[in-house]
């Protein structure tokens, strides 16, 4: 008996020029998806023909609200190259509605009070003032500073007399420069966030922190079986080598030292070792020139996952290219420090890892406290830099309170 043809049908925008919308979270995962609800706000200009179709998307849940847009610098540049469609089957019929899309990147909004509650007051203000409420919603980092600098120069106006002037002097003198630098340190913790792998704080173990599926899919998992393969049998002779050689890090040569005997096990660890150091070489590019930068032996799947989740796209000499940003290094560096926790039973070495990347000791513990890990010292391991202070990563519950970092570094020098 033969199948009934299936057909469908193009229909356009669901809505009068509003296409249907799709949504993802760059940080975590919905548990409720159905008790969501979404909010859009459009741009008043509808002669203009580009900021007629800008949106801004809004969504709240218990612990955050989420905010996605369709313009500006921080969304993919891969929307405006592509295009989406939503299809809803009618089972019984066969015949599918196919409807024009367009996808939100979500991401958390974890400042306070930046969604004045008084439309009112919100009307009120001068478009200087809404500006700076936009900095403050959707602004990069440096416009955040930028935006931070001008209100703290704004204090010397005409509008001070003799006394008030001689009184906000002593004020910045005694609080304002600290209170700046605590400002500062405060939206690095917040930037670096971002970029973490999910993290469910409500986990009854450590090794449900940061889940192994999220740093792995099952389909990832199982391709590294055949690359992986060369650490699995790997003797001593060859681990010297490689050492002498330097192919692979530090942390991935010693723990090859230290594969299990069981062979389920000694697989697992190997798979884990072979894509950290991927992470790690990968880190060390600027700009993907290549459509496989890591080379023929590596999947396709991870090497698809490496360019769309730790690249960035810019545009340059008319071309668009893919760039491993300070921002992405930090995310793979987040990643890097999540696998190695589940390799060392949620307890690593982070200068190792931290030499391994090379990084500045300050970025690395700034990035293992936004993930919320005890930081304690410990003796290095052997042949790596015994002269330095080790720092030893630790992911246990219950996790502890987020914090701003307590270094009083300076971007620059200020009076």
């Amino acid at each position: 008996m033969a199948a009934a043809a299936a057909t469908w049908r193009y229909r356009g925008d669901p809505e009068g020029e509003q296409p249907a919308v799709l949504v993802r979270f760059s940080n975590g995962r919905l548990r409720r998806p159905d008790s969501m609800r979404f909010t859009v706000y459009r741009n008043r200009d509808t002669a203009h023909p580009r900021k007629k179709h800008r949106r801004i998307l809004v969504s709240e849940t218990e612990r955050l609200s989420y905010v996605g847009n369709n313009f500006g610098s921080g969304v993919p540049k891969h929307n405006s190259l592509c295009r989406y469609f939503v299809g809803v089957l009618d089972k019984d019929s066969g015949q599918m509605e196919v409807y024009n899309a367009e996808i939100f990147n979500m991401q958390p909004l974890l400042s306070d009070n930046l969604i004045p509650h008084d439309t009112k007051d919100y009307q009120n203000k001068s478009y200087r003032e809404k500006m700076d409420l936009c900095i403050e919603a959707f602004g990069t980092s440096k416009q955040k500073r930028a935006l931070n600098s001008r209100r703290m120069n704004a204090v010397g106006n005409d509008i001070l007399n003799t006394a008030v002037t001689k009184a906000a002097a002593n004020i910045i003198d005694a609080k304002g420069v600290t209170a700046l630098i605590q400002d500062v340190a405060q939206d690095d913790v917040q930037n670096i966030s971002i970029f973490l792998p999910p993290c469910n704080e409500d986990a009854d173990k450590p090794e449900n922190v940061y889940k192994f599926e999220d740093i792995l899919s099952p389909a990832e998992y199982e391709a590294l079986r055949v690359p992986a393969a060369v650490f699995i049998n790997i003797t001593p002779e060859e681990i010297t080598k490689k050492t002498e050689e330097k192919s692979h890090c530090s942390f991935v040569l010693e723990e090859l030292k230290f594969l299990p005997a069981d062979e389920k096990r000694r697989d697992h660890k190997a798979r884990c070792l072979w894509f950290l150091d991927t992470l790690i070489k990968f880190s060390y590019l600027k700009v993907i020139k290549k459509k496989h930068p890591m080379g023929p032996e590596c999947p396709h799947i991870i090497s698809r996952k490496l360019m769309k989740n730790f690249t960035s796209l810019t545009y340059n000499n008319g071309s668009i290219q893919n760039l491993v940003s300070a921002s992405m290094k930090a995310k793979i560096t987040a990643y890097v420090i999540a696998l190695a926790l589940h390799i060392n039973n949620f307890q690593t070495d982070l200068t190792v890892l931290q030499n391994d990347m090379k990084l500045q000791e300050s970025r690395m513990m700034d990035i293992a406290k936004a993930m919320r890990l005890k930081v304690s010292k410990a003796k290095g391991l052997p042949g790596l830099e015994d002269d330095q202070n080790h720092k030893l990563g630790t992911l246990s519950l219950p996790l502890p309170v987020q914090k701003a970092s307590g270094s009083q570094r300076k971007r620059r020098k200020m009076n």
